[in-house]
């Protein structure tokens, strides 16, 4: 090996090619606008934005114009529904366009993992997106930091304006002044006034209806009825189907009353609606406005449509029939087998020409020993009066047993573990962080350390993220604490509306008293009170 310098040998840049790149080539540029709702001052917004940026690319010669996208009246927070950015993507990957001009991080999402995962997208196909407002040019990966922590920004707003809609409905629901859609709601229409009117034609419809299924007729001859005679739907289409007219018999307005806050949506990306057993308080208005069918009447086709529904079998689809349905029989919901869970089911035995009803498990009804592999059959009378044997039992001393309930209950009351904030300490905190949120984005376009300015931002992100979760464990908390305290007000009142002893078979008792009873076995039965208390009981056959 020896010192000298290696020998390099040039080779010159050919100048037909020097030349060629040295042409400026035009950015093929884009804009997306968006306004968020289809209100008169949003639309001019929209007009505005299209004229803004139409004039804005073809002022500049080396720009030339690939198109403006522009969704109108559609939400942010999703880009599932937003039609022309979903189009202008597509165009980005047809190599279409070069560049995107937006107004703000805002308008282009307000979902930070959409906006991050969209940006991503592009830059791997070159194409920046110019955010204005921020002044941040998508396309240099240092960018991204920035990015994210407008698009959390936007998030959070988002959240928050969600929250505040939300509460500003609930506080309306608790006084009553809250309005009352009634889009789509066959048989009203509403007046000058916002108030619900009477639609007399399709009222007349309606009171056929509950007449006819109160008499017997099934939903699906109430469609038959409705096509065979021409009647409209409320969308004015030929076609009904079961499912509509199910939510006429069904629906509470129908009488005169409302209720609010049937369903509620779970975040504010998602958008996913799912319905209200408890999860949220609901507000029920009775003589809201004008019935079209009496009170009693209404609740008398519930009824009717609850009797109907405990008729039909569990579902031989779901593995073991362990699906929860509801009977005329206390026991339909209430006795489970011991060795698979799944509950029994009511039948009728014949021996020597003499019929007696007993219960069996219904996986071993529908599959033999695949699931379940021992469990008995009971006859029901014996069954029965073991059944009241334990609840006499409990019912002895009426004291104890409300103390056992009150004490269950209490467990399930204690604080929150790990929580020692309130949620007034941690509202009052994010606050304050969002303050230093936004401090902190003023100063750092000046600071020179820009690590320590991110470690900063990332500090405070952390921060939020964790008392947004803490939030969320004590709200949750709190109406795990309404339905549990509504629990035991029902189980009390049970105990305390029951004869001291019970000496026939009463399925409405029953209901009240029982919360669960478990087949040991072919002579044993576990009997589980509402409230905690449990009794073993010989079944003696």
């Amino acid at each position: 090996m020896t010192d000298e310098k290696p020998r390099v040998i040039i080779i010159p840049p050919k100048p037909e090619l020097q030349q060629t790149t040295a042409v400026t080539k035009q950015l093929r540029v884009a804009a997306y606008c968006r306004v968020s709702t289809k209100e008169e001052e949003q639309a001019s917004s929209y007009e505005a934005q299209c004229e803004y940026y139409t004039d804005k690319i073809m002022s500049n010669k080396e720009w030339t114009m690939a198109g403006i996208f522009a969704d109108e009246g559609i939400t942010g927070t999703s880009t599932k529904k937003r039609t022309e950015f979903l189009r202008m993507i597509r165009q980005c990957k047809q190599k279409k366009i070069d560049l995107i001009l937006t107004k703000s991080i805002q308008r282009f999402a307000r979902n930070t993992l959409d906006c991050i995962n969209y940006t991503r997208i592009l830059r791997q196909l070159g194409i920046g997106v110019l955010f204005e407002k921020e002044n941040i040019n998508s396309l240099p990966t240092d960018s991204e930091f920035m990015i994210t922590m407008y698009g959390a920004m936007a998030q959070s707003e988002s959240e928050s304006i969600s929250g505040n809609i939300r509460r500003g409905r609930q506080m309306h629901a608790k006084v009553g002044t809250l309005k009352v859609p009634c889009y789509r709601l066959y048989g009203y229409e509403k007046d000058t006034e916002g108030k619900f009117r009477v639609i007399p034609e399709q009222a007349e419809i309606v009171r056929e209806l509950y007449k006819r299924y109160e008499s017997g007729a099934s939903l699906r001859n109430l469609q038959d009825w409705l096509e065979e005679n021409q009647i409209k739907t409320v969308l004015g289409e030929s076609k009904w189907t079961t499912t509509s007219i199910k939510s006429i018999l069904t629906n509470e307005k129908y009488c005169g009353d409302v209720l609010l806050q049937k369903t509620f949506r779970t975040d504010v990306i998602s958008k996913k609606v799912i319905k209200n057993i408890g999860q949220m308080a609901q507000y029920y208005m009775p003589n809201h406005h004008e019935a079209i069918v009496s009170r009693e009447q209404y609740n008398a086709v519930k009824a009717e449509m609850a009797r109907r529904s405990a008729l039909r079998s569990p579902s031989k689809s779901a593995v073991t029939g362990r699906s929860c349905y509801t009977s005329k029989y206390a026991l339909s919901d209430r006795l489970a087998c011991g060795e698979c869970g799944t509950l029994y089911r009511r039948c009728t035995w014949i021996s020597l020409g003499r019929k007696y009803p007993v219960w069996r498990c219904t996986s071993r009804l529908n599959y033999g020993t695949k699931y379940c592999h021992d469990s008995p059959t009971i006859k029901e009378e014996p069954l029965q009066n073991a059944i009241l044997s334990a609840i006499n039992a409990a019912m002895s001393d009426k004291p104890v047993l409300l103390d056992r309930i009150k004490n269950a209950v209490s467990l399930e009351l204690l604080p929150v573990q790990g929580q020692t904030m309130s949620l007034a300490d941690i509202e009052r905190r994010l606050a304050q962080l969002d303050e230093q949120f936004q401090q902190l984005l003023t100063e750092a376009i000046d600071v020179e350390d820009k690590e320590a300015c991110n470690a900063q931002f990332a500090e405070i992100l952390a921060e939020q993220t964790s008392l947004k979760k803490q939030k969320e464990t004590i709200l949750q908390s709190s109406m795990d604490t309404d339905r549990v305290c509504t629990r035991m007000k029902q189980a009390e009142q049970a105990v305390e509306n029951t004869a001291q002893t019970i000496t026939e078979w009463n399925e409405n008792a029953v209901r009240q008293i029982v919360e669960r009873v478990t087949v040991l076995s072919a002579d044993e039965i576990l009997v589980r009170i509402k409230g905690g208390a449990e009794i073993k009981q010989t079944i003696n056959r």
